[in-house]
Protein backbone atom coordinates (compact mmCIF):
# COMPACT_ATOMS: atom_id res chain seq x y z
CA UNK A 1 0.00 0.00 0.00
CA UNK A 2 1.51 3.52 -0.90
CA UNK A 3 1.49 6.13 1.89
CA UNK A 4 2.78 10.13 1.62
CA UNK A 5 6.42 10.04 2.43
CA UNK A 6 5.61 12.85 4.58
CA UNK A 7 2.88 10.90 6.71
CA UNK A 8 5.76 7.50 6.59
CA UNK A 9 8.11 9.89 8.68
CA UNK A 10 5.49 10.54 11.09
CA UNK A 11 5.04 7.46 11.45
CA UNK A 12 8.77 6.10 12.16
CA UNK A 13 9.21 9.04 14.40
CA UNK A 14 6.67 7.47 16.71
CA UNK A 15 8.03 4.10 16.57
CA UNK A 16 11.02 5.51 17.93
CA UNK A 17 9.31 7.21 20.65
CA UNK A 18 10.15 10.90 19.80
CA UNK A 19 7.39 12.78 20.99
CA UNK A 20 8.83 16.50 20.59
CA UNK A 21 9.74 18.15 17.07
CA UNK A 22 10.68 21.48 17.33
CA UNK A 23 10.40 24.14 14.34
CA UNK A 24 9.20 26.68 12.53
CA UNK A 25 7.16 26.87 9.31
CA UNK A 26 8.07 27.57 5.85
CA UNK A 27 6.74 26.18 2.31
CA UNK A 28 9.05 23.83 1.92
CA UNK A 29 7.68 22.06 5.20
CA UNK A 30 4.05 21.78 5.09
CA UNK A 31 3.51 18.37 3.94
CA UNK A 32 5.12 17.45 7.13
CA UNK A 33 3.22 19.88 8.97
CA UNK A 34 -0.36 18.33 8.07
CA UNK A 35 1.60 15.07 8.97
CA UNK A 36 2.00 16.18 12.16
CA UNK A 37 -1.42 17.51 12.63
CA UNK A 38 -2.77 14.72 11.99
CA UNK A 39 -0.78 12.59 15.19
CA UNK A 40 -1.44 11.43 18.18
CA UNK A 41 1.69 10.91 19.50
CA UNK A 42 3.90 13.91 18.26
CA UNK A 43 3.64 17.24 19.87
CA UNK A 44 5.01 20.01 17.21
CA UNK A 45 6.89 22.60 19.11
CA UNK A 46 6.35 25.75 17.46
CA UNK A 47 8.73 28.96 17.41
CA UNK A 48 9.13 32.18 16.11
CA UNK A 49 12.97 31.97 14.81
CA UNK A 50 14.93 28.63 13.80
CA UNK A 51 18.01 29.24 16.50
CA UNK A 52 15.20 28.94 19.12
CA UNK A 53 14.34 25.59 17.93
CA UNK A 54 17.78 24.16 17.59
CA UNK A 55 18.66 25.24 21.15
CA UNK A 56 15.36 23.89 22.64
CA UNK A 57 16.16 20.76 21.15
CA UNK A 58 19.30 21.08 22.37
CA UNK A 59 18.50 21.30 25.89
CA UNK A 60 16.06 18.46 25.14
CA UNK A 61 18.65 15.76 24.10
CA UNK A 62 20.73 16.87 27.30
CA UNK A 63 17.89 15.54 29.15
CA UNK A 64 16.59 12.92 27.23
CA UNK A 65 19.91 11.27 25.98
CA UNK A 66 18.34 10.94 23.13
CA UNK A 67 18.70 12.38 19.93
CA UNK A 68 16.14 15.47 19.39
CA UNK A 69 14.12 16.60 15.93
CA UNK A 70 14.73 19.49 14.56
CA UNK A 71 11.98 20.57 11.12
CA UNK A 72 12.85 23.72 9.13
CA UNK A 73 12.52 25.48 6.15
CA UNK A 74 15.25 25.80 3.11
CA UNK A 75 17.50 28.89 3.11
CA UNK A 76 17.25 31.13 5.85
CA UNK A 77 15.60 28.55 8.13
CA UNK A 78 18.26 26.33 7.73
CA UNK A 79 20.74 29.35 8.16
CA UNK A 80 18.87 30.68 11.36
CA UNK A 81 19.20 26.86 13.03
CA UNK A 82 22.85 26.62 12.18
CA UNK A 83 24.25 28.51 15.41
CA UNK A 84 21.95 26.41 17.63
CA UNK A 85 22.74 22.95 15.43
CA UNK A 86 26.67 24.27 15.72
CA UNK A 87 26.58 24.80 19.49
CA UNK A 88 24.92 21.07 19.95
CA UNK A 89 27.66 19.88 17.85
CA UNK A 90 30.80 21.41 19.66
CA UNK A 91 28.92 19.74 22.98
CA UNK A 92 28.30 16.63 21.27
CA UNK A 93 24.74 16.37 21.71
CA UNK A 94 22.26 14.22 19.30
CA UNK A 95 20.05 15.89 16.51
CA UNK A 96 18.43 15.03 13.75
CA UNK A 97 17.69 18.18 11.71
CA UNK A 98 15.14 17.36 8.76
CA UNK A 99 15.47 20.53 6.59
CA UNK A 100 12.67 21.43 4.02
CA UNK A 101 14.53 22.40 -0.10
CA UNK A 102 13.59 23.88 -3.23
CA UNK A 103 12.13 21.38 -5.45
CA UNK A 104 14.18 18.66 -7.25
CA UNK A 105 13.15 19.52 -10.82
CA UNK A 106 14.26 23.01 -10.11
CA UNK A 107 17.84 22.45 -9.34
CA UNK A 108 19.56 24.97 -10.23
CA UNK A 109 17.16 27.32 -12.02
CA UNK A 110 17.13 29.56 -8.74
CA UNK A 111 13.66 28.94 -7.32
CA UNK A 112 12.60 30.89 -4.47
CA UNK A 113 15.32 30.99 -1.21
CA UNK A 114 17.60 28.41 -3.25
CA UNK A 115 21.28 28.42 -1.79
CA UNK A 116 23.06 26.98 -5.04
CA UNK A 117 26.30 28.95 -5.43
CA UNK A 118 28.67 26.54 -6.24
CA UNK A 119 26.68 23.40 -7.61
CA UNK A 120 23.21 22.97 -8.24
CA UNK A 121 21.06 21.60 -5.07
CA UNK A 122 23.93 22.38 -2.63
CA UNK A 123 21.89 23.61 0.22
CA UNK A 124 22.87 20.63 2.53
CA UNK A 125 26.83 21.76 1.72
CA UNK A 126 26.32 24.56 4.30
CA UNK A 127 26.18 22.48 7.18
CA UNK A 128 28.67 19.74 6.51
CA UNK A 129 31.39 22.01 8.88
CA UNK A 130 29.57 20.69 12.25
CA UNK A 131 27.69 17.97 12.08
CA UNK A 132 28.27 14.54 11.63
CA UNK A 133 26.70 13.49 8.11
CA UNK A 134 24.59 15.54 5.54
CA UNK A 135 21.90 13.71 3.48
CA UNK A 136 20.11 15.06 0.31
CA UNK A 137 17.18 12.88 -0.39
CA UNK A 138 17.73 12.03 -4.02
CA UNK A 139 14.96 9.60 -3.96
CA UNK A 140 11.98 9.02 -1.62
CA UNK A 141 12.43 4.97 -1.49
CA UNK A 142 15.71 5.62 0.85
CA UNK A 143 14.01 7.86 3.15
CA UNK A 144 13.88 4.74 5.27
CA UNK A 145 17.76 3.61 5.44
CA UNK A 146 18.43 7.33 5.68
CA UNK A 147 16.39 7.54 8.62
CA UNK A 148 17.94 4.83 10.26
CA UNK A 149 21.76 5.91 10.09
CA UNK A 150 20.84 8.79 10.56
CA UNK A 151 19.33 8.36 14.25
CA UNK A 152 21.91 5.59 14.58
CA UNK A 153 24.87 8.28 13.90
CA UNK A 154 23.78 10.83 16.10
CA UNK A 155 23.60 8.71 19.26
CA UNK A 156 26.89 6.66 18.83
CA UNK A 157 30.13 7.29 18.94
CA UNK A 158 30.83 10.88 20.01
CA UNK A 159 26.78 12.19 19.58
CA UNK A 160 26.13 15.30 17.20
CA UNK A 161 23.87 16.58 14.78
CA UNK A 162 23.13 15.18 11.47
CA UNK A 163 20.97 16.93 8.45
CA UNK A 164 18.56 15.49 5.98
CA UNK A 165 17.81 17.61 3.09
CA UNK A 166 14.66 16.93 1.62
CA UNK A 167 13.47 18.71 -1.60
CA UNK A 168 9.96 19.38 -0.75
CA UNK A 169 8.13 17.52 -4.15
CA UNK A 170 10.26 14.13 -1.84
CA UNK A 171 7.54 14.63 1.04
CA UNK A 172 4.20 15.05 -0.72
CA UNK A 173 5.74 11.13 -3.01
CA UNK A 174 4.09 8.52 -2.29
CA UNK A 175 5.81 5.19 -1.52
CA UNK A 176 4.98 1.83 -0.77
CA UNK A 177 4.90 1.27 3.30
CA UNK A 178 6.74 -1.95 2.61
CA UNK A 179 9.88 0.10 1.97
CA UNK A 180 9.38 0.99 6.06
CA UNK A 181 9.43 -2.48 7.36
CA UNK A 182 13.06 -2.61 7.72
CA UNK A 183 12.90 0.18 9.94
CA UNK A 184 10.51 -2.47 12.35
CA UNK A 185 13.59 -4.97 12.66
CA UNK A 186 16.44 -2.54 12.58
CA UNK A 187 17.40 -2.00 16.40
CA UNK A 188 18.32 1.57 17.15
CA UNK A 189 20.20 -0.17 20.13
CA UNK A 190 24.28 0.08 20.26
CA UNK A 191 26.41 -0.93 22.14
CA UNK A 192 29.05 1.12 23.41
CA UNK A 193 32.51 0.40 23.75
CA UNK A 194 34.35 -0.87 26.77
CA UNK A 195 38.11 -1.87 27.54
CA UNK A 196 39.69 -4.94 27.92
CA UNK A 197 40.58 -5.80 31.31
CA UNK A 198 44.04 -6.16 30.19
CA UNK A 199 44.17 -2.14 29.22
CA UNK A 200 42.04 -1.28 32.55
CA UNK A 201 44.39 -2.67 34.38
CA UNK A 202 47.32 -1.46 33.00
CA UNK A 203 45.27 2.26 33.62
CA UNK A 204 44.88 1.35 37.20
CA UNK A 205 48.45 0.67 38.06
CA UNK A 206 49.29 3.98 37.04
CA UNK A 207 46.84 5.61 39.28
CA UNK A 208 47.79 3.49 41.89
CA UNK A 209 51.48 4.27 41.48
CA UNK A 210 51.25 7.39 40.90
CA UNK A 211 52.76 10.20 43.87
CA UNK A 212 50.37 13.00 42.57
CA UNK A 213 47.49 11.43 40.49
CA UNK A 214 44.73 13.35 39.10
CA UNK A 215 41.34 12.33 37.18
CA UNK A 216 40.04 15.43 34.62
CA UNK A 217 36.74 14.84 33.40
CA UNK A 218 34.82 16.09 30.51
CA UNK A 219 30.94 16.36 29.65
CA UNK A 220 31.09 12.84 28.32
CA UNK A 221 30.77 11.90 31.85
CA UNK A 222 27.48 13.57 32.83
CA UNK A 223 25.68 12.88 29.25
CA UNK A 224 27.15 8.98 29.33
CA UNK A 225 25.42 8.52 32.78
CA UNK A 226 29.12 7.82 34.14
CA UNK A 227 29.08 9.54 37.44
CA UNK A 228 28.47 6.90 39.79
CA UNK A 229 31.03 5.07 38.30
CA UNK A 230 33.51 8.15 38.62
CA UNK A 231 32.72 8.46 42.25
CA UNK A 232 32.98 4.97 43.08
CA UNK A 233 36.40 4.62 41.68
CA UNK A 234 37.87 7.96 43.36
CA UNK A 235 36.79 7.24 46.57
CA UNK A 236 38.29 4.25 46.39
CA UNK A 237 41.61 5.51 45.10
CA UNK A 238 41.24 8.82 47.00
CA UNK A 239 42.48 10.81 43.54
CA UNK A 240 41.13 14.19 43.19
CA UNK A 241 38.92 15.52 40.48
CA UNK A 242 39.03 18.38 38.50
CA UNK A 243 36.99 18.98 35.34
CA UNK A 244 36.28 21.18 32.56
CA UNK A 245 32.97 23.26 32.29
CA UNK A 246 31.30 20.78 30.74
CA UNK A 247 31.93 18.63 33.37
CA UNK A 248 30.03 20.48 36.04
CA UNK A 249 27.91 17.78 38.23
CA UNK A 250 30.02 14.86 36.99
CA UNK A 251 30.61 14.48 40.95
CA UNK A 252 29.06 17.00 43.68
CA UNK A 253 30.78 20.11 43.69
CA UNK A 254 30.42 19.80 47.35
CA UNK A 255 32.36 16.09 47.34
CA UNK A 256 35.54 16.22 49.36
CA UNK A 257 37.60 14.99 46.06
CA UNK A 258 35.71 17.38 43.41
CA UNK A 259 38.61 20.39 43.43
CA UNK A 260 37.09 22.42 41.31
CA UNK A 261 37.55 23.89 37.29
CA UNK A 262 40.51 24.28 35.73
CA UNK A 263 41.43 27.10 32.84
CA UNK A 264 40.20 30.34 32.28
CA UNK A 265 38.23 30.71 35.08
CA UNK A 266 40.04 28.28 37.45
CA UNK A 267 41.88 29.27 40.83
CA UNK A 268 45.68 29.15 41.43
CA UNK A 269 44.91 26.21 43.79
CA UNK A 270 42.89 23.84 40.81
CA UNK A 271 45.10 24.72 38.35
CA UNK A 272 48.05 23.95 40.25
CA UNK A 273 46.47 20.67 41.37
CA UNK A 274 46.38 19.76 37.75
CA UNK A 275 50.04 21.24 37.08
CA UNK A 276 52.11 19.58 39.70
CA UNK A 277 50.79 15.81 39.35
CA UNK A 278 52.65 13.73 38.10
CA UNK A 279 50.01 11.32 36.28
CA UNK A 280 46.42 12.99 34.99
CA UNK A 281 43.58 10.63 33.18
CA UNK A 282 41.43 12.36 31.03
CA UNK A 283 38.02 10.77 30.94
CA UNK A 284 35.70 13.02 28.51
CA UNK A 285 37.24 15.65 27.94
CA UNK A 286 39.01 17.39 24.76
CA UNK A 287 41.76 19.56 26.91
CA UNK A 288 40.23 22.18 25.15
CA UNK A 289 41.79 26.01 25.42
CA UNK A 290 39.14 27.30 27.94
CA UNK A 291 39.91 24.04 30.21
CA UNK A 292 43.68 24.37 29.69
CA UNK A 293 44.46 28.08 29.79
CA UNK A 294 45.47 28.42 26.35
CA UNK A 295 47.98 25.25 26.79
CA UNK A 296 50.44 27.27 28.59
CA UNK A 297 52.42 24.61 30.20
CA UNK A 298 53.02 26.18 33.51
CA UNK A 299 49.86 27.21 34.24
CA UNK A 300 46.79 24.65 34.20
CA UNK A 301 48.63 21.35 32.53
CA UNK A 302 52.11 20.86 32.14
CA UNK A 303 53.21 17.91 29.88
CA UNK A 304 57.02 18.27 29.90
CA UNK A 305 56.34 17.18 34.30
CA UNK A 306 52.77 15.41 33.87
CA UNK A 307 52.33 11.88 32.16
CA UNK A 308 48.33 11.80 30.12
CA UNK A 309 46.22 9.06 29.99
CA UNK A 310 43.11 9.30 27.73
CA UNK A 311 39.79 7.95 27.66
CA UNK A 312 37.08 9.52 24.93
CA UNK A 313 34.64 8.14 22.23
CA UNK A 314 36.23 9.91 19.69
CA UNK A 315 39.52 8.76 18.64
CA UNK A 316 40.65 11.82 16.97
CA UNK A 317 40.85 13.21 20.63
CA UNK A 318 43.34 11.09 21.89
CA UNK A 319 46.61 12.84 22.52
CA UNK A 320 45.19 15.80 20.13
CA UNK A 321 46.87 17.75 22.88
CA UNK A 322 48.98 16.48 25.38
CA UNK A 323 50.92 13.20 24.81
CA UNK A 324 49.86 10.13 26.10
CA UNK A 325 51.32 7.03 27.57
CA UNK A 326 48.06 5.38 27.24
CA UNK A 327 45.07 6.11 25.08
CA UNK A 328 41.80 4.18 25.10
CA UNK A 329 38.49 4.63 22.74
CA UNK A 330 35.78 3.88 25.36
CA UNK A 331 32.33 4.99 26.48
CA UNK A 332 33.50 6.45 30.31
CA UNK A 333 30.59 4.45 32.36
CA UNK A 334 32.08 1.22 30.77
CA UNK A 335 35.79 2.10 31.04
CA UNK A 336 35.66 3.42 34.86
CA UNK A 337 33.91 0.50 35.94
CA UNK A 338 36.47 -1.95 34.34
CA UNK A 339 39.43 0.16 35.91
CA UNK A 340 37.76 0.07 39.48
CA UNK A 341 37.18 -3.85 39.26
CA UNK A 342 40.89 -3.90 38.10
CA UNK A 343 41.93 -1.10 41.27
CA UNK A 344 40.32 -3.85 44.02
CA UNK A 345 42.21 -6.48 42.89
CA UNK A 346 45.71 -4.40 42.86
CA UNK A 347 44.67 -2.78 46.17
CA UNK A 348 41.84 -4.52 47.97
CA UNK A 349 41.68 -1.88 50.71
CA UNK A 350 41.88 1.04 48.58
CA UNK A 351 44.28 3.98 49.39
CA UNK A 352 43.44 6.77 51.74
CA UNK A 353 44.99 10.55 51.37
CA UNK A 354 43.45 12.40 54.64
CA UNK A 355 46.03 15.11 54.25
CA UNK A 356 45.01 15.65 50.22
CA UNK A 357 41.06 15.83 51.56
CA UNK A 358 42.04 17.73 54.05
CA UNK A 359 44.26 20.26 51.54
CA UNK A 360 40.94 20.19 49.28
CA UNK A 361 38.61 20.77 52.28
CA UNK A 362 40.56 23.97 53.63
CA UNK A 363 40.96 25.81 50.07
CA UNK A 364 37.15 25.39 49.86
CA UNK A 365 36.45 26.86 52.96
CA UNK A 366 38.74 29.61 52.51
CA UNK A 367 37.71 30.19 48.67
CA UNK A 368 33.96 30.51 49.98
CA UNK A 369 35.14 32.86 52.63
CA UNK A 370 36.48 35.14 50.07
CA UNK A 371 33.81 35.84 48.35
CA UNK A 372 31.02 35.46 51.55
CA UNK A 373 31.31 39.50 51.94
CA UNK A 374 30.08 40.16 48.23
CA UNK A 375 27.95 37.93 48.34
CA UNK A 376 25.82 39.42 51.02
CA UNK A 377 26.73 42.58 49.50
CA UNK A 378 23.12 45.18 49.55
CA UNK A 379 24.29 47.34 47.40
CA UNK A 380 22.14 47.91 44.20
CA UNK A 381 22.63 47.43 41.23
CA UNK A 382 23.33 43.57 42.80
CA UNK A 383 26.38 41.68 42.54
CA UNK A 384 26.61 38.95 40.54
CA UNK A 385 28.03 37.05 43.49
CA UNK A 386 24.84 38.09 45.36
CA UNK A 387 22.74 36.73 42.60
CA UNK A 388 24.38 33.57 42.60
CA UNK A 389 24.25 33.28 46.27
CA UNK A 390 20.27 33.53 46.24
CA UNK A 391 19.28 31.26 43.37
CA UNK A 392 21.42 28.35 45.54
CA UNK A 393 19.35 29.13 48.45
CA UNK A 394 15.92 29.61 46.68
CA UNK A 395 16.46 26.87 43.67
CA UNK A 396 15.89 23.27 44.79
CA UNK A 397 18.77 21.16 44.39
CA UNK A 398 17.17 18.73 41.73
CA UNK A 399 16.35 21.55 39.81
CA UNK A 400 17.84 22.23 35.89
CA UNK A 401 19.75 25.58 35.42
CA UNK A 402 20.76 26.71 31.77
CA UNK A 403 23.56 29.20 31.57
CA UNK A 404 24.20 31.35 28.78
CA UNK A 405 27.30 33.86 28.01
CA UNK A 406 29.32 35.85 30.78
CA UNK A 407 28.58 35.67 34.68
CA UNK A 408 25.89 33.27 34.32
CA UNK A 409 27.99 30.34 32.96
CA UNK A 410 31.98 31.12 33.95
CA UNK A 411 30.61 32.20 37.78
CA UNK A 412 28.74 29.19 38.45
CA UNK A 413 31.24 27.29 36.59
CA UNK A 414 33.18 28.63 39.30
CA UNK A 415 31.62 29.62 42.34
CA UNK A 416 28.08 27.91 42.01
CA UNK A 417 27.94 24.21 43.41
CA UNK A 418 26.05 21.69 41.50
CA UNK A 419 24.97 18.29 43.42
CA UNK A 420 23.34 15.90 41.44
CA UNK A 421 24.47 15.15 37.22
CA UNK A 422 22.35 17.01 34.63
CA UNK A 423 21.27 19.95 36.52
CA UNK A 424 23.51 22.17 35.06
CA UNK A 425 23.32 22.66 31.42
CA UNK A 426 26.08 24.81 29.65
CA UNK A 427 27.05 26.13 26.31
CA UNK A 428 30.73 25.00 26.31
CA UNK A 429 32.50 24.62 22.76
CA UNK A 430 30.70 27.38 21.16
CA UNK A 431 29.23 29.51 24.02
CA UNK A 432 26.47 30.73 22.33
CA UNK A 433 24.43 34.18 23.45
CA UNK A 434 21.06 33.44 23.30
CA UNK A 435 21.59 29.38 24.42
CA UNK A 436 20.04 29.73 27.73
CA UNK A 437 16.64 30.80 27.28
CA UNK A 438 15.74 28.90 24.57
CA UNK A 439 17.46 25.68 25.98
CA UNK A 440 15.36 25.61 29.03
CA UNK A 441 12.00 25.30 26.77
CA UNK A 442 13.48 21.82 25.60
CA UNK A 443 15.02 21.69 28.95
CA UNK A 444 11.40 21.72 30.82
CA UNK A 445 9.64 19.72 28.15
CA UNK A 446 11.83 16.58 28.59
CA UNK A 447 11.71 17.24 32.73
CA UNK A 448 8.13 18.47 33.16
CA UNK A 449 8.43 17.92 36.68
CA UNK A 450 11.59 19.61 37.58
CA UNK A 451 12.07 23.48 38.24
CA UNK A 452 13.58 24.70 34.90
CA UNK A 453 15.39 28.04 34.89
CA UNK A 454 17.84 30.38 32.66
CA UNK A 455 20.22 32.58 34.14
CA UNK A 456 21.46 35.01 31.36
CA UNK A 457 22.40 38.22 30.48
CA UNK A 458 20.60 40.88 29.37
CA UNK A 459 23.10 41.12 26.03
CA UNK A 460 22.07 37.02 25.64
CA UNK A 461 18.33 37.56 26.10
CA UNK A 462 18.26 40.41 24.07
CA UNK A 463 19.42 38.40 20.87
CA UNK A 464 16.01 36.22 20.96
CA UNK A 465 13.28 37.01 23.41
CA UNK A 466 10.67 35.52 21.22
CA UNK A 467 11.53 32.54 23.66
CA UNK A 468 8.78 33.73 25.95
CA UNK A 469 5.93 33.87 22.79
CA UNK A 470 6.87 29.86 22.14
CA UNK A 471 6.29 29.74 26.22
CA UNK A 472 3.30 30.92 25.81
CA UNK A 473 1.74 29.07 23.10
CA UNK A 474 2.68 25.81 24.56
CA UNK A 475 2.27 26.55 27.80
CA UNK A 476 5.72 26.14 29.54
CA UNK A 477 6.64 27.45 33.07
CA UNK A 478 9.84 28.30 33.20
CA UNK A 479 11.63 31.16 34.48
CA UNK A 480 14.44 32.99 33.09
CA UNK A 481 16.05 35.46 35.09
CA UNK A 482 18.04 38.29 33.51
CA UNK A 483 21.31 39.25 34.70
CA UNK A 484 21.23 42.66 33.17
CA UNK A 485 24.42 44.80 33.16
CA UNK A 486 23.41 47.26 30.07
CA UNK A 487 26.71 45.58 28.39
CA UNK A 488 28.03 42.68 26.61
CA UNK A 489 29.81 42.26 30.00
CA UNK A 490 32.64 39.93 29.42
CA UNK A 491 34.20 41.75 26.41
CA UNK A 492 33.84 45.39 28.19
CA UNK A 493 36.17 43.90 30.64
CA UNK A 494 38.37 42.44 28.36
CA UNK A 495 38.88 45.22 26.35
CA UNK A 496 39.20 47.61 28.83
CA UNK A 497 41.96 45.52 30.27
CA UNK A 498 43.71 45.51 27.41
CA UNK A 499 42.86 48.60 25.41
CA UNK A 500 41.51 50.51 28.43
CA UNK A 501 38.07 51.43 26.77
CA UNK A 502 34.70 49.49 26.01
CA UNK A 503 34.29 50.68 22.51
CA UNK A 504 31.03 48.60 21.02
CA UNK A 505 30.15 46.98 24.45
CA UNK A 506 27.94 48.96 26.46
CA UNK A 507 24.96 50.03 25.35
CA UNK A 508 23.73 53.24 24.89
CA UNK A 509 21.26 55.31 23.02
CA UNK A 510 21.96 57.86 20.38
CA UNK A 511 22.95 60.65 23.24
CA UNK A 512 25.75 58.67 24.64
CA UNK A 513 23.27 57.28 27.49
CA UNK A 514 22.91 54.37 29.08
CA UNK A 515 20.23 51.97 27.54
CA UNK A 516 18.41 48.90 28.24
CA UNK A 517 14.92 47.75 27.28
CA UNK A 518 12.71 46.88 30.61
CA UNK A 519 12.88 43.39 30.09
CA UNK A 520 9.82 43.11 32.73
CA UNK A 521 7.56 45.48 30.44
CA UNK A 522 8.68 43.78 27.05
CA UNK A 523 7.67 40.11 28.99
CA UNK A 524 4.10 41.58 30.02
CA UNK A 525 3.80 42.55 26.60
CA UNK A 526 4.22 39.45 25.36
CA UNK A 527 1.72 38.79 28.04
CA UNK A 528 3.40 37.18 31.15
CA UNK A 529 4.12 37.46 34.55
CA UNK A 530 7.40 39.60 35.34
CA UNK A 531 9.26 41.71 37.90
CA UNK A 532 11.72 44.34 37.37
CA UNK A 533 13.82 44.06 40.84
CA UNK A 534 14.06 47.06 42.94
CA UNK A 535 16.43 46.26 45.67
CA UNK A 536 18.93 43.51 46.78
CA UNK A 537 16.71 42.46 49.12
CA UNK A 538 13.36 41.86 47.27
CA UNK A 539 15.24 39.30 44.60
CA UNK A 540 15.01 35.64 46.75
CA UNK A 541 11.71 36.21 47.68
CA UNK A 542 10.85 37.54 43.83
CA UNK A 543 12.38 34.43 42.77
CA UNK A 544 10.70 31.90 45.03
CA UNK A 545 7.48 33.48 43.61
CA UNK A 546 8.27 32.96 39.98
CA UNK A 547 9.25 29.44 41.09
CA UNK A 548 6.04 28.78 42.76
CA UNK A 549 3.97 30.30 40.23
CA UNK A 550 3.81 27.28 37.89
CA UNK A 551 3.76 29.30 34.59
CA UNK A 552 6.37 31.33 32.21
CA UNK A 553 8.10 34.46 34.32
CA UNK A 554 10.89 36.94 33.85
CA UNK A 555 12.50 38.55 36.24
CA UNK A 556 14.61 41.58 35.12
CA UNK A 557 17.95 41.66 37.68
CA UNK A 558 20.14 45.05 37.46
CA UNK A 559 23.22 43.63 38.33
CA UNK A 560 26.76 45.67 38.46
CA UNK A 561 29.58 45.07 35.67
CA UNK A 562 32.18 43.60 37.42
CA UNK A 563 34.53 41.16 36.78
CA UNK A 564 34.48 37.04 37.53
CA UNK A 565 37.51 36.81 39.89
CA UNK A 566 40.29 34.23 38.09
CA UNK A 567 43.81 33.86 38.55
CA UNK A 568 43.07 31.63 35.14
CA UNK A 569 44.70 32.57 31.53
CA UNK A 570 43.42 33.08 28.36
CA UNK A 571 45.57 33.81 25.47
CA UNK A 572 43.45 36.59 23.64
CA UNK A 573 45.26 39.96 23.02
CA UNK A 574 48.98 37.76 22.27
CA UNK A 575 47.11 36.74 19.15
CA UNK A 576 47.36 40.08 17.57
CA UNK A 577 50.27 41.61 19.24
CA UNK A 578 52.99 39.28 20.66
CA UNK A 579 54.14 40.21 23.24
CA UNK A 580 58.60 39.95 23.72
CA UNK A 581 58.09 36.96 25.85
CA UNK A 582 55.56 35.08 24.58
CA UNK A 583 56.54 32.76 21.48
CA UNK A 584 54.33 30.64 19.92
CA UNK A 585 51.81 30.01 22.46
CA UNK A 586 54.46 29.57 25.51
CA UNK A 587 54.77 31.82 28.03
CA UNK A 588 58.88 31.96 28.94
CA UNK A 589 58.45 34.50 32.17
CA UNK A 590 56.58 35.24 35.18
CA UNK A 591 56.06 38.18 33.99
CA UNK A 592 53.82 36.97 31.04
CA UNK A 593 51.85 34.96 33.22
CA UNK A 594 51.03 37.94 35.24
CA UNK A 595 50.33 40.23 32.01
CA UNK A 596 47.47 37.38 30.64
CA UNK A 597 45.34 37.16 33.47
CA UNK A 598 41.91 37.55 32.66
CA UNK A 599 40.58 39.96 34.29
CA UNK A 600 36.40 39.59 33.24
Amino acid sequence: MNKLLSHQIVDYLERKGIEHVFGLCGHTVIAMLDALEKSEKLRYISVRHEQVASHAADGYARITKRASVVLCHLGPGLTNAATGVANASLDAIPMVVIAGDVPSYYYGRHPHQEVNMHCDGSQYDIYKPFVKRAWRVDNPELMPQILDKAFRLAETGRPGPVLISVPMDMFSREIDEKLFERTYVDSQEVFKPGIPQETAARIAKQLIDAENPVIHVGGQVVFNEATEELKELVEFLDIPVTRSLMGQGALPDTHPLMVGMTGFWGTDFVNGTTKNADLILGVGTRFAEADSSSWYKDVTFNAENTKFMQIDLEPSEIGRNFPVILGAVADPKNALKVILEEAKKIVPEGIDRKELKAEIAKYKAEFKKSNVEISNDERFPMTPQRILKDVREVFPVDGIIATDVGWNKNGIGQQFDIELPSTIIHPGGLATMGFGPAAILGIKLAAFDKKVITLVGDGGFGTNPSVIATAVEQNIPVVWVVMNNGAFGTIAGLEASHYEHSFGTIFKDHKGESYSPDWAKVAAGYGIKSKRITSAAEFKSALKEALEADEPYLLDVPMENIPVPTDGIWNINDIYTPKENVSEGRLTSGEAKKSLHVTT
